[in-house]
């Protein structure tokens, strides 16, 4: 209980509703054209015909109250276009209903489209606030963890695509719920991951299966963990075939790599299949190719990785290996949630699986 001081100079203790209400009229939240201010809890309640700290237990989702009486205050709520003031709902549960999430300054498109699949997920049950760091080095991502408990932050999910920030995760300390995404399957930490290596896998078996002898695999960065489990899958799947297996030819991410690998691949006279590790590098491939005379996939088949928006658009549409990023959000989330609750240990590691999307950049080979 809180204490304030009366009219008349004594003490008088006042209920975390009470001090909520005290709050809410504080509250810049637009009301409707026929009140003079926004709506607070009191005109709900009066609208209802109960307390305000009945309005309170519904808007907390108390069990103990009753369905009628429930469906009265959201009516009531509905008709007022009443909305809850966060601090005071902070006040009264003790609970920010804010979520941080720890990423890098990039424009790539997984680790983006990562963060946009939490987000979604995120949306009606929390806010999500965001920091986005120059480099997920150990005194970076300390530094943004601190702040962010320091804010009341119930729960971290870290984007954490390269070694250095699963090398610096160690160091949280393990009571902090915190979940990693986009940091590989095998991390040491609590996370949620596409199976990379089986989406590689899969790629490159169905270039295989197309009767290609072996198939070239231009790589992402060398640093991080996708990349590194694509080339295991890519590798495991030649492997499991007997092919013959070419040297991984490690690009950036970009087109440009993919193009500057592309024109050194269009004079190999026994190139007929490429795995990209993504679709912009697979872009790249392609212009390099078309360039050199080489059609795509009369001489050369493609197969990406990611199923970017662009990929069935590109001439020819691509095959690629789809990553199902809202999964990934729904997973992660639901992970954070259990860790915040306790429900889990720190650890559990979580893999969602990719999907080949089979477009008309691949065929059979025509041997050159």
């Amino acid at each position: 209980m809180a204490t304030r001081r009366g009219g008349g100079g004594h003490d008088v203790t006042s209920a975390p509703e009470e001090r909520a209400e005290d709050l809410e009229r504080t509250s810049v939240v637009p009301g409707l054209s026929h009140m003079s201010r926004p709506p607070v809890m009191a005109d709900v309640a009066r609208l209802a015909g109960v307390s305000h700290q009945t309005v309170s237990r519904v808007l907390n989702q108390h069990p103990n109250v009753r369905p009628l009486t429930r469906d009265k205050v959201l009516a009531a709520i509905r008709e007022l276009a009443y909305r809850p003031n966060a601090a005071a709902r902070t006040l009264v549960t003790r609970r920010t209903h804010t979520l941080g999430v720890i990423s890098f300054d990039t424009m790539l498109y997984g680790p983006a489209a990562m963060l946009y699949g939490f987000e979604r997920a995120a949306h009606d049950a929390y806010f999500v606030s965001i920091t986005s760091l120059p480099a997920l080095d150990r005194g970076s991502m300390l530094d943004a963890v601190d702040r962010f408990l320091g804010q009341g932050i119930e729960g971290i999910v870290v984007i954490a695509t390269q070694d250095t920030a699963v090398a610096a995760l160690a160091h949280v300390p393990p009571e902090v719920p915190l979940v990693a995404v986009g940091c590989g399957t095998r991390a040491s930490v609590t996370s949620v991951a596409i199976d990379n290596t089986a989406g590689a896998a899969a790629a490159t078996r169905y270039l295989l299966s197309l009767g290609h002898r072996t198939v070239y695999h231009v790589a992402g960065q060398a640093s991080c963990l996708d990349a590194k489990e694509r080339i295991d899958g890519w590798r495991q799947a030649l492997r499991e075939a007997g092919a013959a297996e070419p040297a991984v030819l490690p690009g950036d991410w970009s087109s440009a790599s993919g193009y500057e690998l592309g024109c050194q691949l269009a004079a190999d006279p026994e190139l007929t299949a490429i795995f990209c590790g993504n679709d912009t590098m697979a872009l790249g491939v392609m212009r390099a190719l078309a360039e050199r005379g080489l059609r795509v996939p009369a001489d050369v088949s493609i197969v990406g990785f990611d199923d970017v928006p662009e990929a069935g658009y590109y001439l020819p549409p691509l095959t690629t290996v789809r990553q199902d990023f809202g999964e990934v959000g729904r997973q992660a989330l639901s992970t954070l949630v259990d860790r915040m609750s306790g429900a889990i240990p720190a650890g559990p590691r979580v893999r969602v699986a990719p999907e080949l999307i089979v477009r008309a950049s691949a065929a059979g080979p025509r041997f050159r």
